[in-house]
């Protein structure tokens, strides 16, 4: 995908004002399970804020916001893509906005087209769609719907937290099921182990695989790092429950970040084979647009004796900037740093019997069965 924001006329309804008219303040200071520090205005917003000591008492201090929900009336369920760079054209994004926190997520920016901020807006201020299995069974029904792989979660988990007690995606994964179509599952959450028995039926005819995220196996980071995420080793825990149960499962080493996560680089390709991972992915640290900002305060706050250092080697491998957009180089970077965490991963993955990048991984829309429109209709055929 590209690091530009979705198609603008998706619109979600707006969330209820408080009573001094403001949906959020520009100030928030970091509450426990959050990950982003502050909360910048969004890059469209008519007017900017931003804190000022101006001799006044102001009271700043929102602790930890609660997550709230809002209603997403996007016209379509499933988003295309032609980046040549990506091996899907299709995915769904159950949630806008992710609970996780993870302060280095290249999808931050997209809440901007909301109106809201990267910031925490993004971590708590969430969107779901109510009738998204129906929306999803209207798309397979069309009559020029061609089948190929979906990626449920390609921007934010579609297991993240508030999935437990809305169900998204275990619905849409029902209509996928029914319909047979072939779907791959990213995720950092354990949570994917509460569809163990649907994913085993639609592994039985070679309709999904399953990619587990995990950054690091340091636990300490990993609770800054993505502080509402499944801890690294329960992650792999569920790596190992879902290849025991048939399951193509593999890991992504994602975001590779020199200087502050690349020192695990082999231990998690190492943990993975061992759980049982059929394969291994690993995808450069990317900062576009207000995300530049959002990394840098967050690493100077929590790691001041390293932060120059992270940022040095993040713009050797991008040029020089923080972040290049570019097809082909967004992913892997340039530069002898970028090279030789390619070449790390290259001999991690020999060396853990990971190297077959197709190893029981490729699955099938051969089988495919259209829905009707509308599931009270009977079809002629059956």
């Amino acid at each position: 995908m590209s690091d530009h924001a979705p198609d603008p006329i998706n619109e979600a309804a707006p969330l209820p004002q408080d009573a001094s008219g403001q949906r959020r303040g520009p100030g928030y200071r970091r509450g426990q399970g959050r990950g982003s520090l502050s909360n910048p205005d969004s890059r469209y917003a008519a007017l900017a804020r931003e804190p000022a000591d101006d001799g006044w008492w102001q009271d700043d201090t929102d602790g930890d916001p609660r997550t709230e929900l809002g209603i997403d009336n996007s016209r379509s369920i499933i988003s295309y893509n032609s980046s040549p760079d990506i091996p899907f054209d299709r995915s769904i994004n159950p949630y806008r906005g992710c609970e996780h926190g993870c302060i280095y997520c290249y999808a931050r920016p997209t809440h901007a087209w909301l109106g809201l901020s990267p910031g925490l807006d993004f971590e708590r201020l969430l969107f779901h769609k109510p009738g998204a299995a129906q929306q999803l069974r209207r798309a397979l029904a069309r009559p020029d719907y061609r089948p190929a792989t979906l990626v449920l979660g390609a921007n934010t988990d579609p297991y993240q937290p508030v999935e437990r007690r809305l169900g998204t995606t275990r619905a849409l994964l029902e209509v996928l099921r029914e319909t047979r179509h072939p779907v791959v599952i990213t995720t950092k959450s354990a949570l994917v182990l509460r569809d163990l028995a649907l994913l085993h039926a639609l592994a039985a005819e070679r309709l999904v695989a399953v990619q587990v995220s995990v950054t690091t196996l340091d636990d300490e980071l990993a609770r800054r790092l993505e502080p509402r995420a499944t801890a690294p080793r329960r992650r792999l825990r569920a790596v190992a429950e879902l290849a025991a149960a048939g399951i193509p499962t593999g890991v992504l080493v994602a975001p590779l970040i020199p200087g502050l996560t690349d020192h695990h680089l082999e231990r998690v390709v190492a943990a993975a084979a061992e759980a049982g991972a059929l394969r291994a992915g690993a995808l450069l640290l990317r900062l576009p647009l207000e995300l530049k900002a959002l990394f840098a305060e967050w690493l100077r706050a929590h790691y001041p004796d390293r932060a120059d250092k992270v940022l040095s080697l993040i713009r050797q491998c991008r040029g020089g900037a923080l972040n290049v957009a570019d097809f082909g180089e967004r992913m892997t970077g340039t530069g002898p740093v970028a090279a030789l965490l390619q070449q790390r991963f290259r001999l991690a993955l020999r060396r853990h019997g990971l190297a077959r990048q197709d190893s029981g991984w490729c699955l099938s829309a051969a089988a495919f069965r259209p829905p009707a429109a509308d599931p009270r209709q009977l079809s002629l055929l059956d």
